[in-house]
């Protein structure tokens, strides 16, 4: 006698459903779940939310002290989602690729007389200083600095050229002298630190570079 095979159940429709598969789901890959990398930020990024941050500080949106507190927050940056947020409530600018003072070119200068610049401020990625017949101090200590690398020229003529660098900052030596004194605390610093290259002349002058507060009349405040 013939075995009957019974046809296969259809569905509503008429089709005939799926076999499923036996065994347990195969699993998820570990590179399928695993979260994508955050993008690190360039100097670019950086200097282009500096540059909305110098607007909204002259438009009156921040304060000199918000201002310093963003930028200051915008260079310690190392991935773009860590820049969203310093912008957020801000408005664009029209060329963010020119971020003006606060990463481009800064001068101090002291010419007959005696200048002392110190406490929260906002250095340039290249800051020229010069004293001439007279003194500059510059305390770095506590300044904002744009990137992790930055470039002191340093002129003294008849003059004394006095800075003051952050502890942890890899100071790069490339002052000449001529019938002057100069002193550079060079070499490296804590791990992290900014790099400073140093570079200018000092001439019949004095120029001074270190991590110590001295008797250089640095005031306790400035």
């Amino acid at each position: 006698m013939t075995p009957h095979n019974p046809a296969p159940r259809t569905s509503e429709a008429g089709r005939t459903p799926a076999p499923r598969a036996s065994g347990p789901a195969p699993a998820l890959r570990a590179f399928d779940a695993a979260p994508a990398p955050a993008l690190r930020a360039s100097d670019a990024d950086r200097d282009r939310v500096a540059a909305v941050l110098s607007e909204a500080l002259a438009t009156g949106r921040l304060t000199s002290v918000e201002h310093a507190d963003r930028l200051e927050a915008t260079y310690n940056s190392v991935t773009v989602d860590e820049l969203v947020p310093i912008t957020r409530d801000l408005p664009d600018v029209d060329a963010p690729a020119s971020p003006g003072i606060a990463a481009g070119r800064q001068e101090v200068t002291a010419v007959f007389s005696k200048v002392v610049r110190g406490g929260r401020w906002v250095a340039g990625r290249h800051t020229a200083l010069s004293a001439t017949f007279g003194a500059l101090i510059v305390d770095l200590s506590d300044a904002v600095l744009p990137g992790r690398e930055i470039t002191l020229e340093l002129t003294s003529f008849c003059g004394k050229l006095i800075v003051r660098v952050p502890e942890n900052a890899h100071v790069i030596d490339e002052v000449s002298g001529l019938f002057a004194k100069r002193h550079i605390s060079g070499g490296l610093g804590g791990e992290g630190g900014p790099v400073i290259k140093v570079v200018g002349r000092a001439t019949f002058g004095k120029i001074i570079v270190a991590r110590e507060r001295t008797d250089w009349n640095l005031p306790d405040k400035p």
